[in-house]
């Protein structure tokens, strides 16, 4: 690891910290037998503003999930052309016309009713179909969105008929946990999951994606079959908040 000086310039933190996070990606994939290639990194931005993302672009990153539809309009206005953006936090259907114009692929996609209306919306706006991940609320957390294991198979059904929704594979936010290790079981649930999506013939691709781990877990998130993983504090760890505005 590179050794910075303390009052190293927040350009170099944020270099350090993403060479670090790229580096334990590629452990991850070569411990578990698979090309780090394979994995692709997803800047989470929801605490940082047009600053931090021109960093991180600057910096080689080039996918950035949002949680807000307008949060990352305002960042992408401030930044310019060039980072991809993946919606990672709940969609309201009222902003489905705003999120199909920004985003690149809704990795939350939490409901049938909202598939109808992105569908709805595409269809209108005579865009091409959107890929989409479902939302998977794998501990069956009451205080979160995402369908429950149970009700995935049923909902993926009607989900795939729509013309303009292509659901490339799943996505789910683990509950908290101090040990990261707590987390595998889930990560191997969500696989599990995806595999008997696979199995019924549903989805487009054969469902290939897999988004889950974060700064604490993306590690074991990999290992378990991570195809995606979203990493936000990792990446600007050291930095003053408002270096990041």
């Amino acid at each position: 690891m590179d050794v910075l000086p303390r009052d190293a310039d927040p350009r170099s933190i944020v270099g350090q910290n993403v060479r670090a996070v790229r580096a334990a990606i590629e452990e991850s994939a070569r411990r578990a037998g698979r090309d780090p290639a394979s994995v692709l990194l997803v800047a989470a931005t929801k605490y940082v503003g047009g600053a931090g993302v021109r960093l991180l672009w600057d910096l080689g990153v080039e996918v950035f999930g949002e949680n807000q539809v307008l949060s990352a309009i305002e960042k992408a206005r401030a930044v310019g052309p060039g980072p991809r953006w993946h919606l990672i936090g709940h969609l309201q259907r009222n902003k489905a016309a705003k999120a199909i114009e920004h985003f690149e692929m809704i990795q939350s996609l939490d409901s049938v009713r909202l598939a109808e209306e992105l569908d709805r919306r595409l269809a209108a706006a005579g865009r091409p179909p959107m890929p989409a991940l479902l939302e998977i609320n794998i501990a069956r957390e009451p205080q979160k969105t995402g369908f429950t294991p149970e009700e995935a198979l049923a909902a993926c059904a009607e989900i795939v008929r729509l013309v303009r929704i292509r659901v490339r594979g799943l996505m789910t936010m683990g509950p908290a946990a101090d040990d990261p290790e707590a987390m595998r079981p889930h990560f191997r649930a969500l696989r599990a999951l995806r595999d008997e999506l696979r199995g019924a013939g549903l989805g487009a691709g054969d469902l290939p994606e897999l988004s889950m781990g974060m700064s604490a877990d993306y590690a074991i998130a990999i290992e378990e079959g991570a195809t995606m993983v979203r990493v936000g504090s990792a990446l600007f760890r050291g930095v003053p908040r408002d270096a990041l505005a």
